[in-house]
């Protein structure tokens, strides 16, 4: 059904219904209908109505992208310092900026319906622009790039779905899982559970992984599904939601011919559904290549070519480049991307350069780069950039910014089964069961009914409950130290999808883990606590459990942050045995008189606190030992053992402990925004 309103009937009505990404109503009902018509028109139409396809869904909606002299460097170390040392010995100025440009001046548009295929040799800058168009990057980028004729900001951020080259996915979960869970964050409110699972089904069965959904999705030392599987996963995910925009970094990359056309056919479904799909690819095959509706062929960050695919051969063939053999289209191009020119006729003043100039690749690839300046570059600013606007409903559609599909307790619900069920192997793992119960049983033969009738016995189960409060805390420390460093990758990808509240995240992921932190220390100090013969009053037994789960859980914290403030595996394990060594040193056991200048340290210790109140826990000032000696009874409080430390009390060391465990959590979370912020797939 076709629907006709003017521009003042939309200002009027204020109701136009448009469903983007995430499944919000907003007010639109048009598409354009460019793509639906010739497929390989290099203009834009965006004046056109839309009849889709599909009339019982709702159709994303239309995205028409433009980016005119697009440039982007990054800041180059080594030529920096070359610059410093000749500009002290020569005071000249070879390199100002010190940057290295990967991007120089990439002009081109496409649109829904179409298929745009970056292609390059290794290095020329394709996945560089392509996360410039997915606004992954941001700094250092010049020129112009639109989307319905309005510069990139967060309203356009959920209606763009990107698959990365490395597919970023939960190895734990099944495929089945992986698009159940993105299908309940992403996916409106307003859909019952079970349209959200016919959703995931119908994307399933579309994508042919019905043979795989109850595989796990596997990676790196997890065996899971193939790689193209893996890829068609990957897709089905960012699908699933209807994004206007799909940018897929070299979806190919891996699969033999046969599964990467089945792939690209896909992916033709996909943008005749009214989406704008842009693809980086490498060589395609001679079928594959045809499939591309729009070419852009970049050389050394500079264009080459752009236009229709299809017209790529005869374009050249107008320079009098041809190839001298039959050749597959994508290896002609890439030949010529690269100067490449064996079995390749040129233009006679190529011929002489060739013949001629040592560097005869360069200028070849300076030719082409030139020509496409001259004869492409002017004509499609002109016709797509200068004379072709965006309808005004499209404008202002893509400037309604999407709230939350979920409050924040359905994010939290979904969250955390979700990494529960990711994580559950390592929380309940035999090895690890065993470690904590051998440890137990081999601490509970040692100090078999320790006594603390004497000073010797009485240093010895001290000496033991500082063992208990080092084991758990290097536990608990190097158990959380690696989780945010681990999980980055993931992290980052489903963040800048804004797929969920970061704060939803921590907090599911904090309290998750706490079942591993809460369960092996009680198991633990069950067996120690009566083999070892501690206080046998329900109070004590009580109090020193809840004691070393606080420690533990304390530890979590701070491990936490440490692994939050660096987000690297390496530096994370290096700072952790760092920091774990500092607190056993001032912990008060080793050393217990410091001298003045380094009290400060044992004050950001919580195995000081902890060790502190363990003590008080087990032990009471007026006990009495040491009876059998010549000087008669002593209390417990003027012990060696205790020389710096009032067995009386307790409050203070508790709140300590519980303000650190919030406080590292707090500072992890600020840390985790601002790093997460910062960092690119």
């Amino acid at each position: 059904m076709e629907i006709k309103r003017s521009a003042e009937e939309l200002e009027d009505n204020h109701v136009m219904q448009i469903s983007g990404s995430n499944g919000i109503v907003h007010n639109m009902e048009f598409m354009s209908q460019a793509y639906l018509r010739n497929q390989y028109s290099s203009e834009i139409d965006i004046h056109e109505e839309f009849v889709s396809p599909y009339p019982h869904e709702d159709a994303p909606l239309p995205i028409f992208l433009k980016f005119e002299d697009v440039e982007y460097k990054v800041r180059n170390i080594q030529a920096s310092l070359k610059t410093m040392v000749s500009k002290v010995v020569t005071h000249t100025n070879s390199d100002p900026d010190g940057y290295k440009h990967i991007l120089k001046g990439i002009t081109g548009s496409t649109g829904p319906g179409e298929i745009l295929a970056l292609m390059g040799p290794s290095g020329s800058g394709k996945t560089t622009l392509l996360k410039i168009m997915g606004g992954r990057l941001t700094d250092n980028v010049k020129g112009k790039l639109t989307y319905n004729d309005i510069p990139y900001s967060p309203s356009v951020k959920r209606r763009i779905g990107f698959v990365t080259q490395d597919d970023v996915l939960l190895p734990q979960l099944t495929v089945e899982e992986t698009l159940a869970f993105a299908a309940f964050l992403r996916l409106p409110s307003n859909m019952s559970k079970e349209q959200k699972y016919a959703k995931v089904e119908m994307i399933v069965k579309e994508l042919g992984l019905e043979r795989c959904r109850h595989t796990r999705v596997g990676g790196g030392f997890v065996k899971g599904i193939s790689g193209g599987e893996r890829k068609r996963t990957s897709i089905a995910y960012e699908i699933l939601v209807d994004p206007s925009l799909l940018l897929l970094d070299e979806p190919t990359s891996g699969l033999d011919s046969t599964s990467a056309t089945k792939l690209l056919h896909i992916l033709q479904g996909v943008a005749k559904a009214g989406r704008t799909v842009i693809t980086t690819i490498h060589q395609p095959s001679s079928r594959m290549f045809h499939m591309f509706d729009k070419l852009l062929l970049i050389s050394e960050g500079h264009p080459a070519y752009y236009g229709k695919a299809r017209e790529a051969m005869e374009y050249f063939s107008s320079l009098r480049i041809l190839p001298e053999i039959a050749m597959n289209p994508a290896e002609f191009l890439l030949d010529l991307a690269t100067g490449q020119v064996s079995d390749i006729s040129l233009p006679e003043e190529l011929l002489a350069t060739k013949t001629t100039q040592p560097d005869s690749e360069n200028v070849i690839v300076k030719y082409l780069q030139l020509r496409y300046k001259t004869d492409l570059e002017p004509k499609e600013k002109e016709e797509n950039h200068r004379n072709r606007k965006a309808p005004e409903h499209l404008q202002i559609a893509i400037q309604v910014k999407k709230d939350w599909t979920l409050s924040w307790w359905d994010q939290f619900m979904i969250i955390f089964r979700r990494t529960f069920r990711e994580r559950r192997r390592d929380y309940f793992d035999m090895l690890r069961l065993v470690q904590s119960l051998g440890v137990a049983v081999v601490l509970g033969l040692l100090w078999w009914k320790s006594k603390t009738d004497t000073e010797a016995h009485l240093r010895d189960q001290v000496g033991l409950m500082f063992y208990i409060c080092i084991f758990w805390t290097s536990s608990s420390l190097f158990g959380a130290v690696y989780v945010f460093p681990f999980e980055k990758i993931y992290l980052v990808k489903e963040r800048k999808a804004d797929m969920y509240r970061l704060s939803v995240y921590y907090v599911c992921s904090t309290l998750c883990d706490m079942v591993a932190h809460v369960l092996y220390p009680t198991f633990f100090m069950i067996i120690v606590y009566f083999m070892a013969g501690f206080s046998r009053t329900v109070p004590c037994f009580v109090f020193t459990v809840l004691t070393i789960l606080l420690i533990a859980i304390t530890s979590q914290g701070a491990g936490e942050f440490l692994g939050a403030s660096v987000l690297s595996i390496k530096r994370a394990g290096m700072i952790a045995s760092l920091v774990l060594m500092m607190f056993l040193l001032t912990g008060g056991y080793y050393v217990q008189h410091i001298p003045k200048f380094m009290q400060w340290l044992k004050y950001l210790s919580f195995m000081h606190y902890g060790f502190r109140l363990l003590l008080k826990v087990q032990y009471s000032a007026d006990q009495v030992f040491d009876c059998a000696s010549k000087g008669g009874c002593r209390t417990l409080q003027s012990s060696s053992s205790f020389d710096t430390v009032n067995l009386n009390g307790g409050l203070e060391e508790l709140w300590v402990l519980l303000g650190m465990a919030f406080g590292y959590r707090l500072c992890t979370y600020f840390c985790l925004r601002k790093k997460i912020s910062i960092c690119h797939l």
